[in-house]
């Protein structure tokens, strides 16, 4: 187990690649910035710590998409019913974004320079679960019938869109776009009578 003191410095490194990942880019994200940009002497107290630049970019994926997980289920664990559920996922992907946009753009900087063997498993997880949720709520009458997968598929491309929106329109009115996914998805999915 790290010592308290090793695992705040991993963090100090964590972030500093996060801030120049996002400012930078990745290919200019070498050892020698991120300690510039962390405050550290040398780029030993990195290498310390991460074998490795990939070794570092898995980190600071874990890192964001942790900060993602329990950012979301805060907002959406106590939200009754599958309807409200999804109006509170698709708000609570917004709000990170507008919160933590740095982490997310860095971590669209990662998973673009650095694809992995196949599918992520925490993304295929997420992906999983927002189709878990859009077929309890058919069961229970608040969606229409339609594929979960494909429809869960859309959600997630929506997201990640605005990924791709907020590097090119950094001052992106976050709260417009969220009340028009927001509405997209209540209608694709909404039951009419």
């Amino acid at each position: 187990m790290a010592s308290v003191t090793e695992q705040a410095r991993r963090k100090q490194i964590v972030d500093a690649a996060v801030a120049v990942i996002a400012a930078e880019g990745y290919a200019k994200a070498s050892f020698g910035r991120i300690a510039k940009q962390a405050g550290l002497s040398s780029t030993g107290l990195i290498s310390y710590h991460f074998a490795n630049k990939r070794e570092l970019m898995d980190e600071v994926v874990r890192t964001v998409l942790a900060d993602f997980t329990e950012f979301v289920l805060a907002r959406t664990d106590d939200v009754a019913g599958p309807a409200a559920q999804l109006r509170a996922f698709i708000a609570a992907n917004v709000e990170f974004a507008s919160e933590r946009r740095t982490h997310l753009v860095a971590m669209l900087e990662v998973a673009r320079a650095e694809p992995g063997d196949g599918p992520d498993p925490v993304l295929e997880a997420d992906l999983r679960g927002l189709a878990d949720l859009l077929r309890a709520g058919q069961r229970l009458g608040e969606f229409r019938d339609f594929d979960a997968d494909v429809m869960a598929m859309a959600v997630r491309s929506a997201r990640d869109g605005l990924l791709l929106k907020l590097r090119t329109e950094p001052d992106l009115d976050l709260d417009v776009y969220a009340g028009e996914l927001v509405t997209l998805f209540d209608l694709a999915t909404r039951r009419t009578p």
